[in-house]
C-alpha cells in the first residue's frame, strides 16, 4: 500500500466529479468568525459547493484570518453578499434549491435522516445564536448532527463541513 501520487489524486477526484450531478449551495447567516468562514470556504472548494450567500455580519472570505484557514481556496468558490436572510432565501429558491437549516431546533431531524439528495442549500448561522428568526422562518426543514459526547454543539465551520459531506454522500448514493 502506498499513498497516491499527484496523478493518482487527479484521477480519483475526476472519477468522483463524474459521479456528481447534485448542486449544493450555502447560506451563511451572520457567521462572524473569520476562521469559521475560512473552514467553510475550504470545505466548499473541496466538495464542489456551487455558491455561498453571505448574510448579515458574516465575515468576508477575503479577510486575512479567513484566508489563513482557506489557504487561498476562495478563488474556487463563488459568493455574494446579501442584505437580509429573506433575500438570501429568495435567491436560493429562485436558483432551484431546497433550504435546509443546520440547526439545533425543536423540529430538527437527524441530518442523515433528511433527504439531502437533489439540489440543496444548507444554511448555518451565528456561532452562538444560530440561525436568525427570519432565516428560521425561511427553511424547508431542519437537520442536526447527533452528538453522543460530553459537548452539546460543534464549531459552525466543522458542523457545516459535516453537513456538506452528508449532502454529497446522499447525492452520490442517489445517483
Amino acid at each position: 500500500m502506498k499513498n497516491l501520487d499527484p496523478t493518482g489524486l487527479k484521477r480519483l477526484h475526476r472519477e468522483w466529479r463524474r459521479r456528481t450531478d447534485q448542486r449544493i449551495s450555502l447560506i451563511l447567516d451572520s457567521v462572524q468568525t473569520p476562521y469559521n468562514v475560512g473552514t467553510i470556504v475550504r470545505t466548499s472548494a473541496a466538495l464542489g459547493v456551487e455558491h455561498l450567500w453571505l448574510v448579515g455580519a458574516t465575515e468576508s472570505p477575503t479577510h486575512a484570518k479567513a484566508n489563513k484557514t482557506a489557504l487561498g481556496t476562495q478563488r474556487y468558490v463563488e459568493w455574494t453578499f446579501v442584505e437580509t436572510p429573506t433575500e438570501a432565501a429568495d435567491l436560493a429558491r429562485t436558483a432551484g434549491y431546497r433550504l435546509i437549516g443546520v440547526e439545533l431546533a425543536e423540529s430538527a431531524t437527524p441530518l442523515h435522516e433528511i433527504d439531502l439528495s437533489g439540489d440543496v442549500c444548507l444554511i448555518v448561522g451565528h456561532e452562538d445564536r444560530g440561525l436568525s428568526k427570519d432565516m428560521l422562518g425561511a427553511c424547508d426543514a431542519f437537520g442536526f448532527i447527533p452528538q453522543v459526547g460530553k459537548v452539546g454543539s460543534l464549531n459552525v465551520g466543522v458542523a457545516c463541513s459535516i453537513a456538506i459531506s452528508e449532502a454529497r454522500r446522499q447525492g452520490w448514493s442517489a445517483s
